[in-house]
């Protein structure tokens, strides 16, 4: 006789980390995967024109690389970056203002990295972060992952308020503040240099962290540069630079940096080598021949050049587009418009119908970490050509106006 074993009901899996569940998803990344359909015109993405790429110079320098050291760049690499793109970087730091030694900086994939080893090196659970109103969205999943509290700095069209922040500070003791003062994403603002000196000011002052993040600075249109905060007095021991080549060379590399005091970017070094070890050495290899073999510089102005006729054409048909009552921030570089809507209107709500008119935007809600205001929105000028923006702005228009 034959005896059969009673069916075992497998035991329910452990569940995931507590954070995973409770920080969402990007939803600029789930817009663009709405709207990838070709007829789209796509306002709503933050990707540089991939037709302004310096396809040749780029190809040319990997080609060098891989045919001169393919030993090097196919192995293994240091953490803290391939010392002729530190100091590359370095020398760029340098020239604009700010004293860099090749030590001072670290190599990382992508400056988005940047932001989760700054987490990882700073932030305790349940620690204060300040962040501008808005703010960039992925910054705000990197300081949510690590558990921290976010508190929005209250900001108008120049960006932080410094009475704002300095009674912020006195009250909630943060650990740092995050700030993208130059062509902010998303609402393309910049802070002026007297802010910029009463920030660095207050910190020095009342003891605390500046993540200063530079993604869009050299994409200038106009107007005169205003020093980083990390140049002014109070700043200079206690301030995070981030940089990346992704606006300005190309993002597939996945290029950033991060330069700071010793200690804190030793911290993010062990950081690093617990998240990739380091990043691909094959790409810092190639970034660094690029910017020995060709003028970097003279592409970005080349670049800036586009980017400005297409802003500009997409600031002449904001008036007819969108609702009268309407308001936006007239950028002087990067790479976005953010406008506000007139009292009762829902750029979230509204989104499917303008999708409807093959046309987007990313509504402005998920980049507040207080309160949202739902009247606003976000829009990337620079993937379109003219003609096409006036197009997708009169789409715009049926869809909001009609």
């Amino acid at each position: 006789m034959t005896v059969t074993e009673p069916a075992r009901t497998a035991a329910p899996l452990p569940p995931l980390a507590a954070r995973a569940a409770a920080v969402g998803g990007s939803p600029v990344r789930d817009i663009l995967a709405v709207t990838a359909r070709p007829e789209v015109i796509n306002f709503a993405g933050g990707l540089p024109a991939p037709g302004l790429f310096d396809r040749e110079g780029i190809a040319a320098a990997f080609r060098a690389v891989l045919e001169e050291t393919p030993e090097r760049a196919l192995q293994y690499s240091t953490t803290e970056g391939e010392p002729a793109l530190r100091t590359a970087v370095a020398a760029r730091t340098t020239a604009r203002g700010l004293a860099t030694d090749a030590d001072d900086v670290l190599i990382t994939t992508g400056s988005q990295q940047a932001l989760s080893l700054l987490a990882t090196a700073l932030i305790e659970p349940g620690d204060t972060v300040l962040v501008e109103n808005p703010c960039y969205l992925a910054a705000l999943q990197a300081f949510a992952f690590a558990g921290a509290r976010v508190v929005p700095v209250p900001c108008d069209e120049a960006g932080i308020d410094p009475a704002a922040l300095d009674q912020l500070v006195a009250l909630h003791r943060p650990k740092l503040l995050y700030t993208v003062p130059t062509f902010q994403n998303p609402t393309g603002r910049t802070l002026p240099a007297e802010r910029r000196a009463r920030i660095a000011e207050i910190a020095g002052r009342r003891g605390l962290w500046i993540v200063e993040d530079d993604p869009y600075g050299e994409l200038r249109f106009e107007g005169e540069r205003a020093p980083w905060i990390a140049t002014y007095p109070g700043a200079e021991d206690r301030t995070v630079l981030l940089g990346s080549f992704s606006k300005v060379m190309a993002p597939g590399l996945r290029l950033g940096w991060l330069r700071g005091p010793g200690a804190l970017v030793r911290a993010c070094v062990v950081a690093k080598q617990a998240a990739d070890l380091h990043t691909p050495t094959v790409n810092q290899l190639a970034a660094a021949r690029y910017l020995a073999d060709s003028d970097l510089d003279a592409h970005v102005a080349r670049v800036a050049g586009v980017y400005r006729e297409r802003r500009d054409a997409m600031l002449v048909g904001l008036g007819e587009a969108l609702p009268e009552g309407a308001s936006w921030i007239r950028p002087e570089g990067g790479m976005f418009v953010w406008a506000k809507l007139p009292e009762g209107y829902d750029t979230g709500e509204l989104l499917r119908s303008v999708v409807a008119h093959d046309v987007a935007y990313v509504p402005g809600a998920p980049f507040f970490a207080g309160a949202p205001d739902v009247s606003t929105l976000r829009l990337c000028f620079v993937t379109q050509s003219p003609g096409e923006i006036a197009e997708g702005l009169r789409r715009l228009r049926g869809a909001l106006v009609a």
